[in-house]
């Protein structure tokens, strides 16, 4: 008995390929809005570029400009970032630059009297005599004068003698026009010999004062040393117009003796 014939292999159906991507949509041209292709670069009817690119960066106003940061640049692949010795400033220079000028401004007022002040301190001070002179009180032979005469064997000398001689008298004297006082000289006594400086009393502590132009006044308390010749002071004022020495207490003063003061001198610069 026969067997079942055997039935012929089906032929292989088509193989299942993927879909393609779909078809890129038309590049729109933004001059004239026409279509074109998605590979072209120019405009088919118009010639111009399709994509332009991005437009250019507009430059910002000055003062962004000054306060921005810029993007730090990342180092190449494979290198290491150089390390800078300067750092670049950033917030630092504008605001030291601003407080730099709002000094500037604020000391234009006393740059004069800087510029005074270094002239003082590296030239030679004047003389810058008095003159109109006057005392509180004077002994017949020895009048305020006789303090500002330039002399130093000639003096000034108060009215009373005693153990108080002198204490709380003064000596004033004007200046034709304002000065500024750097020096007072003072030579004590009768003369700056000795046999006759110890003759009379003489000052040991003095107060002056000095006035100045706008009417403000500056005091200085001095101690004189009980020895003839010339004794210097540093004594400082502007614009001034009057100066008062007065005694505060003497050496050598008793019975029949009066203070002496021989010469007061004045150096500084005139106004």
């Amino acid at each position: 008995m026969p067997g079942p014939e055997a039935l012929p292999d089906a032929p292989p159906g088509p193989a299942n390929t993927p879909p393609g991507p779909p078809p890129a949509p038309p590049v729109v041209c933004p001059n004239c809005r026409t279509e074109n292709a998605p590979e072209r670069t120019l405009c088919v009817r118009c010639a111009l570029l399709l994509n332009p690119g991005p437009p250019p960066e507009v430059r910002p106003v000055w003062w962004r400009r000054i306060f921005r940061r810029r993007p730090r640049q990342a180092p190449t692949a494979g290198t290491r970032p150089k390390r800078r010795l300067w750092r670049r400033p950033g917030l630092a220079l504008p605001i030291v630059l601003i407080v730099l000028a709002c000094g500037v401004w604020f000391a234009l007022p006393h740059v004069p009297g800087w510029f005074g002040f270094a002239k003082d301190e590296t030239g030679t001070p004047e003389a810058v005599p008095p003159t109109r002179f006057r005392a509180s009180s004077r002994a017949p032979g020895h009048p305020a004068g006789a303090a500002f005469d330039g002399f130093n064997n000639r003096y000034w000398a108060p009215s009373a003698a005693g153990p108080d001689t002198g204490v709380g008298q003064y000596l004033e004297c004007d200046f034709e026009q304002p000065v500024r006082v750097l020096k007072l000289v003072v030579f004590s006594g009768t003369s700056a010999k000795m046999d006759e400086f110890l003759t009379q009393a003489r000052p040991a502590k003095i107060t002056v004062l000095l006035t100045s132009a706008d009417g403000t006044s500056v005091s200085k308390k001095l101690r004189v040393k009980d020895q003839p010749g010339q004794q210097t002071f540093d004594l400082r004022g502007s614009e001034i117009v009057r100066a008062r020495l007065t005694t505060d207490t003497t050496y050598g003063a008793g019975p029949d003796r009066r203070l002496a003061v021989a010469e007061i001198e004045f150096f500084g610069r005139r106004s």
